[in-house]
């Protein structure tokens, strides 16, 4: 009888263990607003794997895929009702949900600078107020945007042509005399292919994941801005972790972050891949190219500050190189 006893009052305690260790994990749901099989995924997957092998009782990520499941433009939206926790995303793709998203492109000091320098905190009190987000951290850096076109130029003029872009580039693009097209990238290469475009704004990496170098003749450089690939995730969300778990999540992306110097050789190595498949890049002198990226700059701030005068004034000085 006492041994039935024991038995279950063992048992009794073992169950609430479980139970207590269950209520202590929490599960959120992230989301790609990228390829599954292009660099960022690829990059990303072995970081979950790794969040969730050391995070069981604490904290695991439910990674649901990519664009197929929620459509690249509305994944920002998808943060910020709550219909998906967390996102890897870019703030060109959710400028619908807040403007000042594309302002992150302007940025030419490190992520570790922007968190030591007061940029992280100034993104994340405009995040949490017109986003309902919260910036988590971003695990690419160092991608310079490229204009990659089919017909041969000899100085910045893109006067007669059709470029694809997202709002990135928009008014840079405008403003060298493109015809601009937005179109999502999984219609670039057919596109391409049919003459709707002549051309388009990309990073230096990625395109071979798409297979637009079939499709494309030249590379103008200098690059210009640098592609802003991000964790965001829905503030109520945030808000819901313990203590423990959301010093795990910013441990575990502080981690990611740290190997962030993969980029600058991945852009090396995309740069010469171009190469080797036959695409030509466009040079222009030294003056010129001076004055090509410094007028990407100049017009990407004039449009924030249109956009948004008093943030884009708070976060001019914290972005800028010193």
């Amino acid at each position: 009888m006492k041994k039935s006893v024991f038995a279950t009052a063992a048992a009794l305690l073992l169950a609430a263990d479980v139970s207590v260790a269950a209520a202590q994990e929490t599960t959120v749901r992230l989301i790609s607003a990228f390829a599954e099989n292009g660099i960022y995924v690829q990059r990303l997957q072995p970081w979950i794997e790794k969040f969730n092998a050391e995070g069981k009782g604490v904290m695991q990520i439910n990674f649901l895929g990519g664009p197929k499941n929620i459509p690249a433009f509305e994944v920002g939206n998808a943060v910020k009702t709550g219909v998906i926790d967390m996102a890897l995303n870019t703030g060109a793709f959710y400028t619908n949900v807040m403007p000042e998203a594309d302002f992150l492109k302007l940025t030419q000091v490190s992520i570790a600078e922007q968190r030591k320098n007061g940029a992280f905190e100034a993104i994340n009190k405009v995040w949490n107020e017109k986003g309902n987000m919260q910036y988590i951290g971003r695990p690419v850096e160092n991608q310079p945007f490229h204009i990659y076109i089919n017909k041969k130029i000899d100085k910045p003029d893109l006067t007669g042509l059709k470029i694809r872009i997202t709002p990135v580039y928009r008014s840079f693009f405008q403003a060298l005399g493109a015809n601009v097209v937005t179109i999502s990238p999984g219609e670039v290469y057919t596109a391409l292919e049919r003459g709707v475009v002549d051309g388009y704004g990309w990073p230096i990496g990625g395109i071979f994941d798409l297979n637009w170098q079939e499709k494309t003749k030249y590379r103008i450089d200098p690059g210009f801005y640098d592609a802003e690939v991000s964790l965001i995730m829905n503030l109520p969300a945030y808000k819901k972790l313990t203590d423990a778990q959301r010093d795990y999540l910013n441990k575990q992306v502080l981690a990611l972050e740290a190997q962030n110097n993969f980029w600058a050789q991945y852009t090396i190595e995309e740069t010469e891949r171009q190469k080797k498949v036959g695409i030509e890049t466009i040079r222009f002198d030294d003056a010129t190219a001076k004055a090509f990226y410094d007028r990407a700059y100049a017009i990407g701030w004039e449009t924030a500050e249109k956009q948004s005068p008093e943030i884009a004034a708070r976060f001019k000085p914290l972005f800028a190189k010193k």
